[in-house]
């Protein structure tokens, strides 16, 4: 069997799906891997490492798209450059399999593309949340980098230090973080602010994350809000209504307020980001303070976020960058190479693939197969669009 390693061709994406450490790994599990040219460039990565780890190359994407059983990819399959109308799914063997970051919620007309190929496409996005697929969790540790990158951005822009200090010409005062959302990127901001100094703060729908922020020397904010049903039972936030999010802005406005820094975090899947921080909290905090707004791609928690821009309003940064794990490719990829081998050798019988549908990890993952959309959020979403089409 052959596992295909194409180059990412979207802009700004600097990761690569395998790292030649991890070639070495799935050529153990009895494995042949393709990689094309320039792949694992951007992540440090040269063509010869991956020859050393015993892949194979090839120069065009063509070759590793239509000569692999199994493709890996970080990001869902895109439109092909300088090409009309040509998509990377166009050049994929009917049949094959891809595993990547699908975001399978948004991505609807890629789903479509990869079922009507016949392709069995896994989403690393779904990975079940139980014990036994940890190590196979691909946003648990891309969000840890993003939480750690969004503090490190946030310290540069900031006109002042985290830290107080104490000197002959007088003491500085320390920095306020407050991070809104404690989910993975939340908690890893909060201990990589409070390391560098910072006094920290952390607000979140879910009352149960207190105690892990509190673990991490922070401070929970507790609004005066219902949130009884904040969270669903795979550990996500839920959506909430539109009162309790405009109760919502307005308490955490004050906190907004006397922060330095505000990073944020909250998303629902499937949904536009919830709306937390209005224009005038915005104008409440000190000039030169900052916000990183980490759902910027799903329309941001800050009402003045504009996707992958940086700006200046009413004296305050706002940064909304979309994707942060990007800036540090080799770690980023390390540890996603390290997630999509562990799925392997799970997905893996004898150096072949075995698609088990009994299996919870197996079936959470598989969006398509054989021609059919198999997850039923993604098959609601598209039997909606279908339905909107037909009543226009």
């Amino acid at each position: 069997m052959i596992i295909g390693i194409p180059r990412e061709v979207l802009a700004g994406e600097r990761r690569v799906a395998l790292i030649p450490d991890a070639v070495k790994s799935l050529v153990d599990l009895g494995v042949e891997v393709l990689v094309q040219t320039g792949a694992g460039e951007e992540s440090g990565f040269a063509d010869g490492e991956y020859e050393d780890a015993d892949a194979r190359l090839a120069s065009e994407a063509a070759q590793v798209l239509g000569g692999a059983d199994v493709i890996l990819k970080v990001q869902p399959p895109q439109p092909i450059p300088s090409a009309d109308d040509a998509h990377e799914v166009d050049l994929v063997t009917e049949g094959a399999a891809l595993i990547s970051l699908l975001k399978p919620l948004d991505e609807l007309d890629v789903i479509e593309r990869l079922a009507k190929r016949r392709v069995s496409a896994f989403a690393m996005e779904f990975m079940p949340r139980i014990t036994r697929a940890q190590s196979m969790d691909a946003l648990s540790s891309q969000s840890n980098l993003a939480g750690y990158e969004a503090v490190l951005l946030a310290s540069t822009a900031l006109p002042r230090i985290f830290p107080m200090m104490v000197t002959a010409a007088g003491t500085l005062q320390p920095s306020r973080i407050l991070v809104i959302g404690a989910g993975v990127a939340g908690l890893q901001a909060l201990g990589t602010a409070k390391r560098l100094g910072g006094i920290t703060y952390a607000y979140d729908t879910r009352p149960v994350v207190k105690e892990q922020v509190e673990s991490l020397g922070a401070r929970f904010v507790e609004l005066d809000l219902d949130t009884g049903d904040a969270e669903d039972a795979g550990g996500y936030a839920t959506a909430q209504s539109e009162d309790f999010y405009q109760r919502q802005r307005d308490l955490l406005g004050e906190h907004v307020a006397k922060s330095d820094v505000v990073i944020t975090t909250a998303l629902v899947p499937g949904q536009e980001a919830p709306l937390l921080i209005e224009e005038k909290a915005v104008q409440a905090m000190r000039r030169g303070s900052v916000i990183v707004d980490l759902a910027a791609e799903k329309g941001g928690n800050c009402a003045l976020t504009e996707a992958d821009k940086v700006l200046v309003k009413h004296g305050v940064t706002i940064m909304g960058h979309t994707n942060l794990p990007a800036k540090v490719p080799a770690n980023a990829s390390q540890l996603y190479a390290k997630n999509l081998v562990t799925f392997l050798d799970h997905l893996l019988e004898e150096g072949q693939l075995n698609i088990d549908l009994e299996d919870e990890i197996t079936s959470g993952t598989l969006v398509t197969h054989a021609g059919e959309v198999l997850n039923e959020r993604v098959r609601s979403l598209l039997d909606e669009r279908g339905a909107g089409k037909a009543g226009n």
